[in-house]
């Protein structure tokens, strides 16, 4: 599957209007066997912004594609120095309510499983297990040339070695976990090779322009066709990476779910949309259904 920069999304016909009842997402998930698809919009309320939704990041910030980043060694240089300093902040986000209120359910065994489009690792610090990571984790380093992978933890401790007194003030903070910085920011910042072959190295996610990997695409469209519904939380459904999977469980007459603000790309294959906020909304599901949010059992 290749993914394209797709910026923005307009609807082309009339939607149905989202609702501000989640009873229709408590009553799926009291069913059981419901799959979660998450999207940028479950970790804003951790301080990681979106995408598309109002301020998101795609209005002001263009995505590194794979064939730029492949391509240039000079937009090598200028990723790894905005995403170096990200790295500072990204890295110590911590789950909000939305996140463990999925952990919640699944510890309670009303998941078949988690698919998320985050790169952020939020749904497995919260608790959650066997995470499917659609789009590959920021936690970790691949090397171009040998295919070892490494721990972001290391590279960051080499970047900041061959970097001293790189510290400059970023604008913003992007979903992709790099910082907006000026080419005059970035400066001569030095880029760090594979410590065991001297080749490219690359964060363990999917870019813009690059595949998701089959084996990773055919798992998740295997967890669909076991789930009883799927629920959507916080993506636009803009990119066909997760569109697809809204279109097989609608296909298959599965019950779609969205929790999501702002209209998607989706809405048309959905039973319903709660426009609320995530972490409000799934703490409310929670209550109802007597799943606590801290892991401790219910009173």
């Amino acid at each position: 599957m290749r993914m394209r920069p797709t910026l923005s999304w307009i609807p082309t016909e009339d939607l149905p209007p989202g609702t501000t009842d989640p009873g229709p997402v408590a009553d799926a998930l009291g069913t059981g066997r419901v799959l979660v698809l998450s999207g940028a919009g479950i970790s804003t309320e951790s301080g990681i912004p979106d995408y598309r939704g109002e301020g998101g990041s795609l209005s002001r910030h263009t995505p590194m594609t794979y064939q730029d980043f492949t391509g240039s060694a000079d937009a090598r240089r200028r990723y790894w120095a905005r995403s170096h300093l990200g790295w500072r902040t990204f890295g110590r986000a911590l789950p909000n309510a939305g996140h463990r209120a999925v952990a919640g359910f699944g510890r309670h065994g009303l998941l078949s499983g988690v698919i998320t489009q985050n790169v952020d690792g939020l749904h497995q610090a919260a608790g959650s297990e066997g995470v499917v990571e659609l789009h590959g984790g920021l936690d970790r380093v691949v090397c171009l040339s040998c295919g070892a992978l490494s721990p972001r933890g290391e590279l960051a401790a080499r970047l900041e070695e061959a970097n001293a007194g790189f510290d400059p003030v970023a604008a913003d903070i992007n979903p992709d976990g790099d910082a907006d910085l000026t080419d005059e920011q970035v400066g001569d910042f030095r880029v760090v090779s594979c410590a065991l072959c001297g080749g490219v190295l690359k964060p363990d996610v999917v870019f813009f322009g690059e595949n998701v990997p089959p084996h990773r695409v055919e798992h998740c469209r295997t967890l669909v066709s076991e789930a009883s519904s799927l629920l959507v939380l916080g993506s636009s459904l803009t990119v066909m990476s997760g569109l697809r999977f809204v279109r097989q469980a609608a296909e298959a007459g599965k019950p779609v779910l969205i929790v999501n603000r702002d209209p998607t790309r989706g809405d048309r294959h959905a039973l319903t949309r709660v426009a609320l906020p995530l972490g409000a909304a799934l703490t409310t599901v929670a209550a109802r259904l007597g799943v606590p949010l801290d892991g401790r059992a219910a009173a």
